[in-house]
C-alpha cells in the first residue's frame, strides 16, 4: 500500500545516467527547486512502460509549466535505463533503485512480477515543495497507467 496523502515523502538520492557519468539525484535537492512528480515503473523495455515516458515527455512542458519536475524510478539499473530513454527519445530523468530500497519506502513493491523477481508497482506520487505527499496512486495492475489528470490536478493545487 503506498504511502498516504498528508505523510513526509522519504527521502532518498539513487543514480542517474548521464552524458558525464553515474550523479546522484536526490528528493531533497529537487524539491528545493520546486514539486516533484515520481514515477515509479516496473521495467524498462516494457510496452506500457514505453508508452507511459514517451506520453510524459510529449506532454513534459504541462509540469515545467507549474515548476514541477518529474523523476522516473524503476529497479532496472542506470545503464539499462539509460539505453531504454535513448532509444525511445525519454527526457524525463530517470533513476535506479536496483536494491528496492526506495520502492519499499514508498510502500509500492511489487512481488514477483511476471514471476521474474520483486520490481516497483506503477505508482504515482506528487510531492510538494514542503516535502508531504499531496497525491499518491498505486494502479491495480502493472498495465493501468496512473491518472495523469489527477496528478496535474495536484500540482495545480
Amino acid at each position: 500500500m503506498p504511502i498516504a496523502v498528508g505523510s513526509q515523502a522519504p527521502d532518498f538520492t539513487l543514480k542517474s545516467k548521464t552524458a558525464e557519468g553515474l550523479a546522484d539525484v536526490s528528493l531533497s535537492a529537487t524539491l528545493a527547486k520546486g514539486p516533484v512528480v515520481l514515477l515509479f515503473f516496473p521495467l524498462a523495455y516494457t510496452g506500457v512502460c514505453t508508452k507511459e515516458f514517451c506520453d510524459v515527455t510529449a506532454g513534459l512542458s504541462a509540469y515545467e509549466s507549474v515548476g514541477a519536475k518529474v523523476i522516473g524510478i524503476s529497479v532496472d539499473s542506470p545503464f539499462a535505463q539509460e539505453a531504454w530513454a535513448k532509444a525511445n527519445g525519454i527526457k524525463t530523468t530517470l533513476v535506479s533503485d536496483l536494491n528496492k530500497e526506495v520502492t519499499k519506502a514508498y510502500g509500492v513493491l511489487f512481488p514477483m512480477l511476471a514471476g521474474v523477481g520483486d520490481t516497483s508497482a506503477r505508482a504515482a506520487f506528487v510531492i510538494g515543495k514542503d516535502g508531504k505527499v499531496k497525491y499518491a496512486e498505486q494502479t491495480p495492475a502493472p498495465t493501468e497507467l496512473p491518472n495523469f489528470d489527477a496528478i496535474k490536478a495536484a500540482l495545480s493545487a
